[in-house]
């Protein structure tokens, strides 16, 4: 059901649509009218009324049998009531159930390409090059493109830039203008006269877009864009990893960004040179988030290790924790998952020099392994129980993965 409602959204040029409806639309609406008929319900009485449900009514609230009843809660929709457009639950619906699914594969393959082109020349720079722009730039001007493409870290992955931004549709375009959110920098979605939409989850539960840059057609060119499986797994998490980047940096700590060639998000260093590893996770559901939890990759070594999500996603939902905790796999070996906030007051009470479980990331069940200061200790032993299971487990792709 979530595949074909991405393939309906990916319908373009509509005055000239005829029917039949896309394969996948079709199949889903047999699949769930068989259901409805097992069941007892109503079915849709055609693909409109199909979507109109994943508008409309909660996931929860859908005649499925089979769902664990607590799996989805009030909010949890397909379609996005305001702006029409797939929810990211929609979208990480989706890639949990199709392993061919096109927005799937799409962002790992570039991510994967990138690193591969990076190591091919030696130049991790070039790889974290490449993600800044990916973080900080999804909308490009042709001045932007031109400032861009003097970047000489950029060069080993040109050829990969040239694919993922594509030319934005004129569906974004109101009064001969386009207007960016201040926040996650990607471009609004005009829903009416007056009103925009921002597509980042944590920017619509923070209120309404703040404005930011206004693009006006005349005069910015052709406007290009991140495709969007990038926005949705690259851009959006990579804003609140550099946002934890900068507010550890202010604390006085150390902070690499993707080291060993993006083995995690962030390799964090004390004064006394113990080290963190934090891989930073934007999932609007918990379930997926707990099945999909993995070791941290063992290299470049550190001593504790977590996953950090961001505190609004506890917010909105208060059984976040609990549920990922539920759904983790046996092959996470405890890794916990760890708000934003939660991460810089463990890392305050470290530096304040306290100590105890309040003050360490590692998994509930370990403790970490004592430091020696006089460098005595290898560092194929600092990660201690955290990444002995580990082996050769490493990040998928980008950050859904």
């Amino acid at each position: 059901m979530a595949t074909a409602v991405l393939h309906l959204a990916a319908v373009d040029r509509l005055d000239s649509f005829t029917l039949p409806y896309p394969a996948g639309a079709q199949r889903a609406l047999d699949a769930l009218v068989l259901q409805c008929l097992r069941s007892g319900a109503k079915p849709p009485a055609g693909v409109p009324e199909m979507m109109r449900w994943a508008r409309a009514r909660p996931l929860g609230s859908w005649p499925l049998d089979r769902l664990p009843a607590d799996l989805f809660d009030t909010a949890d929709r397909m379609i996005d009531e305001d702006s029409g457009e797939p929810t990211q639950l929609c979208h990480e619906l989706a890639v949990r159930g199709h392993g061919d699914s096109t927005g799937r594969q799409y962002d790992r393959l570039v991510i994967h390409e990138a690193l591969r082109a990076c190591r091919a020349v030696s130049s991790p720079e070039s790889y974290t090059a490449f993600r800044r722009l990916l973080v900080n730039r999804p909308v490009l001007t042709e001045a932007d493109w031109a400032e861009m493409s003097t970047d000489l870290f950029l060069d080993p992955v040109r050829f990969l830039i040239e694919e993922i931004y594509a030319p934005v549709p004129l569906g974004f375009r109101r009064n001969g203008a386009y207007l960016c959110c201040h926040r996650c920098l990607t471009l609004l979605h005009p829903v009416s006269d007056t009103e925009w939409w921002c597509e980042r989850d944590q920017c619509r539960h923070q209120g309404p877009p703040p404005h930011g840059r206004e693009l006006v057609a005349s005069e910015v060119g052709e406007l290009r864009q991140l495709r969007k499986p990038l926005r949705q797994f690259v851009t959006g998490p990579g804003r609140a990893e550099v946002s934890l980047e900068d507010e550890l940096r202010a604390l006085g700590l150390t902070v690499e960004m993707w080291p060993g060639f993006d083995a995690y998000d962030l390799r964090i260093t004390f004064p006394d040179g113990h080290v963190w590893a934090v891989d930073v996770k934007d999932w609007a559901h918990p379930a997926f988030l707990g099945r999909a939890a993995t070791a941290v990759r063992p290299e470049p070594p550190y001593d504790e290790a977590c996953w950090v999500v961001p505190a609004f996603r506890v917010r909105a939902r208060r059984d976040y924790l609990a549920m990922y905790a539920k759904e983790r796999g046996p092959g996470a070996c405890g890794l916990r998952l760890l708000t934003d906030d939660q991460l810089k007051r463990t890392a305050r009470l470290r530096l304040s020099g306290e100590r105890g479980p309040d003050t360490s990331i590692a998994p509930l069940h370990t403790v970490p392994p004592a430091r020696e200061h006089d460098g005595a200790r290898t560092a194929s032993s600092r990660s201690g129980n955290q990444t002995a299971a580990t082996g050769g487990a490493g990040k998928q792709g980008a950050d859904h993965a």
